[in-house]
Parts: structure tokens; C-alpha cells; sequence
């Protein structure tokens, strides 16, 4: 059996800021690209492409608040 050392990492936030911040350009992205996919969907798959829509609206909200206190965090 192998002697494994298993520490954890330190926690490194030193660059959440900007990962949270390139999440939520990319989920916006996401967004508008589904948007323009309900010109050509199906009446089931606009309520989906909505409904997931309004998760991703949320998920921006969540996100925007943890850059806020990230950025705090960093002061």
C-alpha cells in the first residue's frame, strides 16, 4: 500500500474575483445564445430554454453577491 501524503491545498482566493466575474460573462453568453435559439424551438423546448433562463438569472445574482464579497474580502 502506498504512503500517500494527503494535505490540502491552501486556500488561494487570490483570484476568485476574476473567475467569478468570467463565469458570469460566460453564463450571459449562454443566455443570449439561448434566446436566439427560441426563434427555432419546438413550444417544450422554449418553456425549457425559459426555465433555464431563470435559473441562470438567479445563479447571476448569487454570483454577483459572492464578487462582492470577495472583493470585500480582499480589502
Amino acid at each position: 500500500m502506498a504512503n500517500y501524503n494527503n494535505k490540502p491545498n491552501p486556500d488561494d482566493r487570490s483570484d476568485n474575483v476574476e473567475k467569478l466575474q468570467e463565469m458570469i460573462c460566460n453564463t450571459i453568453e449562454n443566455m443570449e445564445e439561448a434566446e436566439a435559439a427560441l426563434e427555432f424551438a419546438s413550444s417544450e423546448e422554449k418553456e425549457q430554454i425559459e426555465a433555464k433562463n431563470e435559473r441562470r438569472r438567479e445563479s447571476l445574482d448569487a454570483m454577483r453577491l459572492e464578487v462582492k464579497d470577495e472583493a470585500r474580502a480582499r480589502k
